[in-house]
C-alpha cells in the first residue's frame, strides 16, 4: 500500500517539476542566445551585377562530345562568354582539353583562350597552346584548331616539340586518323622539319 502511495506522490511531483524544468531550460536558451543582426543575415556576393548584365558569362563550363571515329573530346575552361551578334561563337579563357582515342591514346590540350566556330564545326585555341600526347611528345605552338566531328587537330603555325627522339621544330603539326592504316592515329610534322636528336643514355 505504501509503495502505491509513494508512486502516486512521485507522479504528482514529476507532473509539476518537469514542466517547470522545461521552462527554465527554454528561458536559459533565450537569455544565452546572441542577438542576430538582420544586416548580417544574408551574405552578399562581391559581384558587379551591372557588369554581369552587360557581359554575361559562365564559370567553369565543360564541353564534351564524341567524334565520328569514336574519340571522346572534353574541353573545360575557367570562364566562358556566349556567342555575340556578329556570328562569332562562344569564347572561353584558360582552357584544358582531353582527347581520348579508341586505341587507348590520350592527348591533352592547354590554351590561354579559345572559341567555338559553329559554322566550321571547330574549336579554335590560341594565346599559347600546349599539346601533350601519351606517346611522349609535348608540342608548343601559337594556335590550334580541333574538329568537333572527327579526330583532326592542327597547329597551323611553327611548333616546337619535345619527345622520345629529341627536339623537333616544324612549320605545322597535325594529329589525325589515317584511314589507310586500319584507323591508326598519326602525329605528323610538316613543312621545314628539323630534328635535334638526343640519344637515350
Amino acid at each position: 500500500m505504501m509503495d502505491a502511495d509513494f508512486h502516486t506522490r512521485l507522479i504528482g511531483w514529476l507532473k509539476v517539476i518537469l514542466p517547470l524544468l522545461a521552462l527554465v531550460i527554454l528561458s536559459t536558451l533565450f537569455l544565452v542566445a546572441r542577438t542576430i543582426n538582420p544586416d548580417d543575415a544574408l551574405p552578399y556576393a562581391d559581384v558587379d551585377v551591372e557588369e554581369r548584365l552587360r557581359e554575361p558569362r559562365m564559370t567553369a563550363p565543360t564541353y564534351a562530345g564524341l567524334t565520328s571515329d569514336g574519340a571522346a573530346l572534353t574541353i573545360s575552361a575557367d570562364e566562358a562568354r556566349p556567342a555575340v551578334a556578329d556570328g562569332a561563337g562562344a569564347s572561353a579563357s584558360a582552357l584544358n582539353g582531353l582527347l581520348e582515342t579508341p586505341d587507348g591514346g590520350t592527348t591533352q590540350l592547354q590554351a590561354g583562350t579559345g572559341r567555338m566556330d559553329p559554322a566550321a564545326r571547330q574549336i579554335l585555341l590560341s594565346d599559347g597552346v600546349t599539346v601533350t600526347s601519351s606517346t611522349g611528345w609535348t608540342i608548343v605552338g601559337d594556335r590550334l584548331t580541333a574538329d568537333m566531328d572527327a579526330t583532326d587537330i592542327l597547329l597551323p603555325d611553327p611548333v616546337t616539340a619535345t619527345g622520345p627522339a629529341g627536339v623537333v621544330t616544324a612549320d605545322t603539326m597535325r594529329l589525325t586518323q589515317d584511314a589507310g592504316r586500319d584507323g591508326a592515329y598519326l602525329l605528323v610534322f610538316n613543312g621545314t622539319v628539323k630534328l635535334i636528336y638526343q640519344p637515350v643514355n
